[in-house]
């Protein structure tokens, strides 16, 4: 639907500008009259302007704008600054045009006398159901000013961890990038140049020396097959990790890695008690925390061993009782759960272990990029020995002969 640009007078007097979302020029003036503005000015907002803001590959709101946002806002809100005016200052000073565009529209509706909760749940993309159910716990108790500052440092926490682990993993990928591409170079440019000239002498060339020809001439005449292979390859695996059988195939490879299995098992752990303890210190009802929480937690073994325990939950049944049969689940959790649900302490108990986990996720990190360099080292060396073997040997032996 098109969007209107309005300036109105409110009640007070006082004039307002905005954008609203309406079918047609009538329907903004409905929208108007239902949020008791009196209309000064109505036009069709220019759709060239949002172009950049349509586009969301080019404008995807990231992890960090969100952070800014909640931590704006909250400071804002602690000032006791007016809700619709700290939106509007927010809205003038959001560099991401989708994030811009959404807080204005926000802004209308809560100036329109919809709470923020309400008006943040007409953007699902931007807001996750976690997100709007921590500041509906907020409106709900009177305590919206605290929950904002709470959760602005629980997302700075998700954010710094994701942070610390993406950043932990780039020199290997650099590395191993590196070899990728100089192995290919060789492969096709200096490798055909070397063996034409052992192929030459006619002579019986090794078993390594014919599979490096093999894969060079490969390379160099039919690469385009390996591209187009690749691209099939990519696509064919989207679409069966777009299944349930496929998402959930992966996400239990994923936790039962070799190397990986317990780095990413614990940033799903981390997920859900963060996520449980920021619900629950909220006044979130345990329930519905986990309904949330099932959502976010962004793998399907956890998802369903949370979909699980809501039903036992619902039933009457301890919120740890199906956390202590699961074999994913550490049994430090799983006591320490039944111990916080006995003592009336369960967001307390579910931070101390948020906050052990995130420690041992810093730990295994900083393990596995001291594990990996020698690991590379070792790739590297057996790589140069078996191009030293298909090459330089059958070279050797070569000019041994004369």
């Amino acid at each position: 639907m098109p969007f209107f640009e309005y300036q109105a007078k409110n009640y007070e007097g006082l004039s307002i500008k905005g954008t609203i979302e309406a079918a047609s020029e009538s329907a903004a003036m409905e929208i108007l009259a239902e949020k008791k503005l009196l209309p000064i000015a109505l036009k069709l907002k220019s759709e060239h302007g949002d172009l950049f803001a349509k586009l969301s590959f080019l404008n995807k709101i990231s992890a960090k704008d969100l952070v800014l946002f909640s931590r704006q806002l909250s400071v804002m809100k602690s000032a006791n600054l007016p809700l619709v005016q700290s939106l509007r200052i927010l809205e003038k000073q959001t560099v991401n045009p989708k994030l811009k565009l959404a807080i204005a529209e926000i802004a209308d509706e809560v100036d329109g006398g919809a709470r923020l909760s309400q008006a943040m749940a007409s953007f699902p993309e931007i807001f996750s159901n976690f997100f709007i159910s921590v500041i509906k716990s907020g409106e709900t108790s009177g305590r919206l000013d605290e929950i904002l500052n709470y959760l602005a440092d629980q997302q700075e926490k998700d954010y710094d961890l994701m942070s610390k682990i993406k950043g932990a993993m780039i020199y290997p990928a650099f590395i191993v990038g590196g070899l990728v591409v100089v192995g290919i170079v060789m492969m096709i440019y200096v490798v055909p140049k070397l063996t034409d000239i052992m192929q030459e002498t006619g002579g019986e060339l090794p078993l390594t020396t014919r599979l490096l020809i093999g894969i060079s001439y490969f390379l160099s005449h039919y690469w385009y097959v390996l591209g187009i292979l690749a691209m099939l390859a990519v696509v064919a695996l989207r679409f069966y990790l777009r299944t349930p059988q496929g998402k959930l195939f992966f996400d239990i490879a994923k936790i039962r890695l070799p190397i990986f299995g317990k780095l990413f098992q614990r940033i799903y752990l981390v997920r859900f008690t963060r996520s449980m303890s920021t619900l629950l210190a909220g006044g979130v009802t345990l329930v519905e925390s986990l309904k949330v929480t099932g959502e976010i937690v962004g793998n399907a073994v956890y998802q369903d061993l949370v979909e699980r325990t809501t039903k036992e939950v619902e039933d009457g049944n301890p919120v740890s009782s199906v956390f202590m049969q699961s074999k994913e689940v550490p049994v430090m959790i799983s006591h320490m759960m039944s111990i916080g649900e006995q003592t009336g302490h369960l967001d307390g108990v579910l931070e101390r272990l948020t906050n052990f986990y995130a420690r041992e996720i810093d730990n295994l990190v900083t393990n596995l990029v001291s594990l990996i360099e020698p690991l590379i080292m070792v790739v590297l060396g057996v790589a140069v020995g078996m191009m030293v073997a298909a090459i330089i040997m059958p070279m050797y032996n070569m000019a041994s002969s004369f």
